[in-house]
């Protein structure tokens, strides 16, 4: 039996007939192989949907895949979590299911603009709208070439005459016909009011756009002046130093002129400073409440009032208001109707606003402030510290609110319902459920679907010169761009006026993306009917939505709200998330860090399969770092599938799978529709080892079933790999080739044939090139492999414990005859078995030449005897110091006991965690004892 993981060793004789030969080459040329079927595979359609035919969506399995962002290449986790789509898309398609796999492009928004301005050296808003986007299809075009070639490397089962883009006219429509229904529904609407902004990107963005980042900053002490004090305090004024929890003297102002001191972290704020909070319930600056105080350096007065979000644990308990520092602020400035003091604009720098500071950018804006402060003593302390702040995902650049007019989908009011919806589908795995929740829970803002760009899908509105009033277009009239489309009215229908400005605002990229299910299936009004339709109503809702779990937020959570509020049905049954590839030392992949692997680099010295064969290795959801050791590993599989496939094509040349007809032995009941082999017909005598194999066979085609099911993936890689890999090969292959070629054995060819077909549509989904080529020239040069049936159990009935304990002698015989230097077919007088073999024994003699196989009832007398103990020195060396060396003096002169789990020994005593014993068994009868798992074998 060969050990995993070394070359595999299914045997190829020199004297191959040629026939044979050219069906099966010696030598495997994934190169040649891949090259050859990506081709064919989309040539043939192999993986087209059949519309037409799908019409019931029991029969149907759609798969609503993510459009990968066309902002620059793909990278290893595009790899991995397309592949795991794919092993659902193959899977199923096999399973009888038409498979409904598209591929998308998503070319709108920041990200193609960006990619865009850096290729080809350019600002965007040196260029007319239309202007820009035609460079930005350009430019994409180029790369989602690529993608497309990537993806068909791959060995992606994709349907490719269903790929649509995210700017593409047709999805505009539907983009745009969204908009337009939600307005409708009053679930939309256009405020001026405080936004999260970029001030890289400058536009607004969305809650679900911004990630925590450290920076490194300052604490500022910062002195206000007091003008004027809300009343007489009424008791003593004390405060508690926050660093010593003591009371000190009192710092809390009480007369004009003192000194109201504030912590900051950003004094550039100090301009749009608007008013000055304490908490009401605090006595001890319950005087300041309607007073005033004046803004240091900038000179301006602030009323001082009272709110219960202040926190009374940090600082002085005084804190400012500006607008806007973040969330607080913004709640403030709504609740209370503060003034508006705009001091920093859309690219952070400074305004007028700022005097003095005018021009700089908030970073230079803040150190200088803070010079200033300390020059004009106002500085009262400043100390370094590294906290977290809100950053841009995209470009990670600090984010900033702003006053701006911007549309939002309200959804704060139904958080519930798209709680309610995520429980509805099946998520693997099931803790990413809590992630989703998580998010919606937390939501503190309707989402901001507007943004300041160039290339994106325009919102189809336009508004009244003279009163303001919005005009949206006609469905009829979709897509429009309103900078170069006309209005559908002469004149406004609220005031009658004549002329109209367009909006000059997109869609957010995720305000389309979030319409995948939609695109898919054909949504779109029906004016005869007065209502929504699909196209292709089997598509919807879809079957699965595979994803990252860093856009549960973005991506999933935002088509929920979608499809949900447009058709009031969940947009898919289940949600299989994926996580990342990490480097070796499970750090995230950056450029930055310059431990970024790219998938054609990895594809040029690894063959596809092998790469999938390493997709396969973590659990969906966990992140995991990318291993070469699982690359080599997939590559030796691959090879073996090869050499096993040759050896069973000279053993059995002539056995070919058929598609109708079932076995039909009155002793092996199997079902009705369950492929046989053809050639050589099922025999009426198989032997015990044989109906074995088939039986272990079926047991392994229902678990993995399960598995596949379940998108196990890792769970059905392994199970497989091991079963074809020491089961078929090391074992059940090296048996039937004996018998095969001492005699013409049908039951063993039938078996062998049998199985290794089923093989190859078991690891098809995993392995699609290997076993295409292998199927194409040993099954079926006319059907391919991917487009036949899943397999099925036939039903065939064997003892699987007595059988797995069977094989397990026949290796322990065979590594004996080879240590011994024995031939494989060299006779053995006798040989006697504990173990549960009842009905193998024939087997185990006849594979293993055993003139006298005897069954024991009793295991044989074996003496196990304590010869070592092996300490764990990382965990006894700092419990037990210098005791160490007495410990293992003891060991070594044997003066030792376990004695209840605990190891005695130099006076001391031994938890077990800190040691483990090393036990030697021997057999002092006649002939040699060899062990297996669940057997002794003794020869001689």
């Amino acid at each position: 039996m060969s050990s995993d993981g070394e070359e595999a060793p299914a045997e190829s004789p020199a004297e191959t007939p040629a026939e044979t030969g050219e069906r099966l080459p010696p030598d495997y040329d994934p190169e040649t192989v891949e090259l050859k079927w990506q081709d064919r595979w989309v040539e043939a359609g192999t993986y087209a949907y059949d519309a037409e035919a799908a019409v019931d969506p029991d029969t149907v399995y759609a798969i609503d895949t993510p459009p990968p962002t066309v902002s620059g290449s793909l990278h290893m986790g595009h790899l991995y979590g397309h592949t795991l789509q794919d092993f659902a898309a193959r899977f199923h398609r096999m399973a009888g299911e038409g498979t409904f796999f598209p591929f998308g492009y998503d070319d709108n928004g920041i990200a193609s603009e960006r990619l865009t301005e850096r290729e080809l050296g350019i600002e965007h808003g040196n260029f007319t709208r239309r202007e820009f986007q035609e460079k930005t299809r350009e430019v994409c075009r180029e790369y989602e070439a690529d993608f497309t070639e990537e993806m068909q490397r791959l060995a992606m089962s994709i349907d490719w005459d269903r790929t649509y883009k995210t700017i593409e006219p047709r999805v505009q429509r539907i983009s745009q016909l969204s908009f337009l229904d939600l307005y409708e529904k009053g679930r939309e609407y256009r405020q001026k009011a405080p936004a999260i902004w970029c001030p890289d990107c400058e536009t607004a963005i969305s809650q679900v756009e911004m990630e925590g980042a450290e920076r490194h900053s300052h604490e500022n002490d910062v002195a206000f002046e007091l003008v004027e004090p809300g009343s007489e305090p009424t008791g003593d004024v004390v405060d508690t130093d926050v660093d010593t929890g003591t009371d000190t003297e009192a710092v809390v102002p009480t007369d004009p002129g003192d000194d109201l001191v504030i912590t900051t972290t950003r004094p550039e704020l100090l301009p749009a400073c608007v008013a000055m909070f304490v908490h009401p319930e605090d006595e001890a600056t319950a005087h300041l409440v309607g007073g005033t105080a004046r803004v240091p350096i900038f000179g301006h007065e602030v009323p001082i009032l009272a709110d219960d979000r202040v926190d009374r644990e940090l600082g002085t308990g005084v804190v400012m208001c500006c607008t806007f520092g973040d969330q607080t602020d913004i709640e403030w400035y709504q609740a209370y109707d503060l003034d508006l003091r705009v001091a920093i604009d859309e690219s952070a720098t400074m305004t007028d606003l700022a005097g003095d500071y005018e021009g700089l950018s908030t970073v230079e804006a803040r150190e200088e402030i803070a010079e200033d402060l300390e020059a004009a003593g106002r500085l009262r302390d400043r100390e370094p510290i590294t906290h977290t702040v809100q950053v841009h995902e995209r470009c990670e650049t600090d984010v900033e609110f702003r006053v701006t007019e911007q549309w939002y989908v309200e959804i704060l009011d139904r958080k519930e319902a798209y709680l309610e919806a995520g429980r509805e589908m099946d998520w693997y795995p099931r803790k990413m459920l809590t992630r989703y929740e998580h998010w919606i829970e937390g939501l503190e803002w309707d989402w901001c679907i507007s943004r300041q760009r160039d290339s994106g899908i325009p919102f189809p509105v336009w508004y009244c010169e003279d009163c303001n009033e919005a005009v949206v277009a006609d469905r009829e009239q979709l897509p429009v761009d309103p900078i170069a489309d006309d209005p559908p009215v002469e004149a406004c229908p609220e005031c009658g006026h004549g002329d109209f400005r367009p909006e000059e605002d997109v869609f957010d990229t995720w305000a389309t993306s979030s319409l995948t299910p939609l695109i898919n299936s054909g949504w779109d009004w029906d004016p005869d009917a007065g209502e929504f339709a699909f196209a292709h109503p089997e598509l919807y809702p879809a079957d699965l939505r595979p994803q990252g779990h860093d856009i549960i937020s973005f991506w999933l959570f935002h088509t929920v709200v979608k499809c949900l509020e447009h058709t009031g049905e969940v947009p898919f049954e289940g949600v299989l998330i994926n996580g990342h590839v990490l480097d070796e030392n499970r750090e995230k992949m950056s450029s930055s860090k310059g431990n970024v692997i790219l998938p054609a680099e990895v594809m040029d010295e690894y063959p596809v399969d092998a790469i999938r064969y390493w997709a396969a290795s973590s659990t969906v959801g966990d992140d995991f770092p990318f291993k070469e050791n699982e690359l080599r590993q997939g590559e030796k599989l691959v090879q073996k599938i090869w050499n096993a496939s040759r050896l069973v094509d000279q053993l059995a040349p002539e056995a070919a799978p058929a598609t109708d007809d079932a076995p039909s032995t009155d002793d092996a009941p199997k079902t009705d529709d369950a492929p046989a082999p053809a050639g050589l017909e099922e025999p009426d005598d198989l032997a015990a080892i044989d109906r074995w194999l088939l039986a272990s066979l079926d047991a392994h085609v229902e678990s993995l079933t399960e598995h596949f099911r379940d998108h196990e993936y890792a769970k059905a890689r392994d199970e497989l790999r091991s079963f074809f890999w020491h089961t078929y090969c090391d074992d059940y292959l090296e048996i039937a080739k004996q018998r095969l070629r001492e005699d013409d054995d049908p039951a063993a060819a039938y078996a062998l044939v049998t199985a290794h077909e089923t093989f190859m549509r078991l690891f098809a989904p995993l392995l699609p090139f290997v076993t295409e080529e292998i199927y194409h020239r040993r099954y079926d040069a006319e059907t391919s492999v991917h487009r036949t049936d899943w397999p099925e159990p036939r039903g065939y009935e064997a003892d699987l414990d007595a059988g797995e304990t069977a094989m397990e002698v026949i290796g322990a015989l065979r590594r004996y005859k080879s240590d011994a230097g024995l031939a494989l077919n060299a006779e053995l007088d006798h040989v006697a078995v504990h173990g549960h073999v009842a009905g193998f024994e024939d087997a185990i003699a006849g594979a293993m030449h055993v003139a006298d196989l005897e069954t024991l009832a009793e295991a044989p007398e074996i003496t196990t005897e304590v010869v070592d103990v092996d300490l764990d020195y990382a965990a006894v060396g700092p419990e037990y110091g210098a005791t160490v060396q007495d410990i293992e003096a003891g060991i070594e002169a044997g003066e030792f006991a376990v004695v209840d789990g605990r190891l005695e020994v130099a006076g001391e005593r031994l938890d077990s965690d800190l040691f483990e014993v090393v036990e030697e068994r021997t057999y002092s009868g006649e002939g040699d004892m060899l062990e297996t798992e669940h057997a002794v074998v003794i020869v001689g």
